[in-house]
């Protein structure tokens, strides 16, 4: 039995929800987005919100029970308030500017790199070593800023990147003489 799977996910003010056979789709205030959930559970709407169910007593409906109703939560969290992860430049000269619909990064390569940034995903630059990535998608957020840290990953020597906001770098010692 799914701890998580059992609970329903509320509707919280101003946010519908509707089930069209495995697709779940919710309308916010902030937009709408929809999911297709796997043939082995079920969703359905009522007055405590989006309950999901397993189909059959199979062990393939038990592990993707609590997925797919993170899945509808996240939906519902999307188009309340968002989704948003924040990034962390560090190293000399390493910056990053937002121009129009593209970011671009300067990170120590002999050109910079510009990364077009797709639709339904702001970018905001607070400082030049700070990048906020923000959407209703949480999977897209994460894989832009994955996408964004991917050009730079930090280094075990110098720390020297592009990392996550709180992101723990192990550090490693240098050559000896």
């Amino acid at each position: 039995m799914s701890r998580i799977g059992k609970k329903p996910v509320p509707l919280p003010k101003g946010v519908t929800a509707s089930v069209e056979g495995q697709t779940v789709k919710v309308k916010g205030p902030k937009g709408e987005l929809s999911v297709k959930l796997v043939q082995e559970v079920s969703a359905s709407v009522g007055d405590d919100g989006i309950t999901v169910a397993p189909r059959k007593e199979m062990e393939k409906a038990a592990q993707m029970w609590g997925l797919s109703r993170t899945l509808v939560n996240n939906l519902v969290t999307g188009v309340t308030a968002g989704f948003t992860q924040k990034l962390e430049i560090q190293g000399v000269g390493y910056r990053a500017a937002v121009q129009g619909k593209v970011l671009n990064l300067q990170l120590g390569f002999s050109h910079d790199v510009p990364y077009a940034i797709p639709p339904g995903i702001t970018i905001v630059t607070e400082k030049p070593t700070m990048i906020s990535v923000s959407g209703i998608d949480k999977q897209l957020v994460g894989q832009v800023a994955a996408e964004i840290r991917s050009w730079r990953p930090p280094e075990p020597y110098k720390g020297k990147g592009v990392r996550y906001e709180g992101e723990y770098v192990r550090r490693k010692e240098g050559k000896k003489k």
